[in-house]
């Protein structure tokens, strides 16, 4: 991740612009004095840079919350707040002058409001689930220009070797996507996938509630698929093969493939690996067969009138609050000039989204953008009102 190590962090007065960043406000730790938030925009790009005070010097970098697609971006506004404040920078990972024509034209790079705002429409759609390399997504994008993919990773180097690719390659069917699949498959339309492809997923044999493959995620995605539309797991993991088969078989309907060691036209490094490891490769292939209701999500993510005090909101940090479908956390809570700003998780147990929410004059609203619409980010959202409301 794009850092600085400062020597010492000096404040600027807010609102002020240099270098083409706008500097907003800044939001201080309520509880925890080491930590400080920094509201940048940067083109079309609003976010937080985060101050972390370490062993007597202090960490200038992006809040992981709210990081933009655009790396460039975040390069530009630490680069920018270190000039204006003056900053004695000890080390960086930031380049100075950061030219990489790949990257800088970099369209295929989608922020998910673009899937939000109006889904892409295509004769047929297809996605993998982090991608990786890359290798099996640019083939098929390549051997099949009439079918839009979309990659979603959330490892930032290999966004950027696909993204590289795309560029060299001219390619102009697929689109990429920084964000945790699991709450993307949720505003995907109902009957317009062909092929989910979920290769070689980390297996997460301690903390299984991470795992790609669950129940949710098994529906969701029968409702995108596509009659005769197909699930691809491939796993090198017998425990993860295990698991996905039972959570597969546990519906009251289905039709699974299973293959062993089976060849496919293009495979990852790690993969030519472990076969000349002779470890085994699992492939479990659900096939939809039935035609999905469209997808209907009624509901705003709009507040009424804050009834608690400044005070009586610092106080929420740490409470959590369950609820049938679902839960609300206040992971922080952060003091500004004019009011007050919290961080939020809610919606569902098993893939919640972490949020941001300002209160300034007993006004409330998410920032730097709403949450994904889902069903149960509206039913976390209303209960969330209900709690400001007292």
């Amino acid at each position: 991740m794009p850092h600085l190590h400062i020597q010492e962090f000096k404040e600027i007065s807010f609102p002020q612009s240099h270098d083409e960043v706008s500097f907003n406000f800044m939001a201080k730790n309520a509880k925890h004095s080491d930590e400080t938030l920094i509201s940048v925009t940067v083109e079309e790009d609003d976010f937080f840079l985060l101050v972390k005070e370490e062993d007597n010097k202090n960490l200038l970098k992006t809040d992981k919350l709210t990081r933009p697609a655009s790396i460039h971006n975040v390069h530009k506004a630490l680069l920018s707040y270190a000039q204006l404040a003056d900053l004695e920078i000890i080390s960086s990972n930031v380049p100075q002058k950061q030219k990489n024509i790949h990257l800088e034209e970099a369209t295929a790079l989608k922020h998910i409001s673009y899937f939000a705002d109006n889904f892409p429409q295509a004769s047929e759609i297809r996605i993998e689930v982090g991608f990786g390399s890359g290798r099996h997504l640019i083939h098929q994008a390549t051997q099949n220009p009439d079918i839009l993919f979309i990659g979603i990773e959330i490892h930032r180097p290999s966004i950027e070797q696909v993204l590289k690719q795309v560029s060299i390659q001219k390619i102009e069917n697929l689109l990429v996507l920084d964000y945790d699949a699991r709450l993307f498959m949720e505003l995907v339309p109902s009957n317009i996938v062909g092929r989910i492809y979920v290769h070689f997923p980390v297996p997460w044999d301690k903390k299984p509630h991470r795992r790609v493959i669950s129940t949710s995620f098994i529906e969701e995605s029968r409702r995108v698929l596509k009659v005769d539309g197909r699930l691809e797991l491939r796993t090198d993991s017998e425990n993860y093969y295990a698991y996905s088969y039972e959570t597969f078989i546990n519906f009251h309907k289905t039709i699974l493939h299973i293959n062993k060691n089976k060849d496919i036209a293009i495979s990852s490094k790690y993969e030519d690996r472990w076969k000349k490891m002779e470890k085994n490769i699992y492939d479990l292939t659900m096939i939809n067969e039935e035609e999905s209701d469209k997808l209907s999500l009624d509901g705003s993510f709009e507040f009424s009138t804050v009834g608690l005090s400044d005070e009586q909101l610092i106080e929420l940090h740490g409470i959590t609050q369950r609820f049938e479908g679902g839960f609300i956390h206040f992971e922080r809570v952060y003091k500004l000039d004019d009011g007050v700003m919290l961080r939020v998780s809610l919606g569902s147990f098993d893939r919640p989204e972490h949020l941001y929410v300002l209160i300034r004059e007993k006004s409330a609203s998410y920032y730097p953008a709403l949450p994904l619409k889902s069903k149960s980010n509206l039913l976390a959202h209303r209960y969330l009102d209900g709690v400001f409301n007292g």
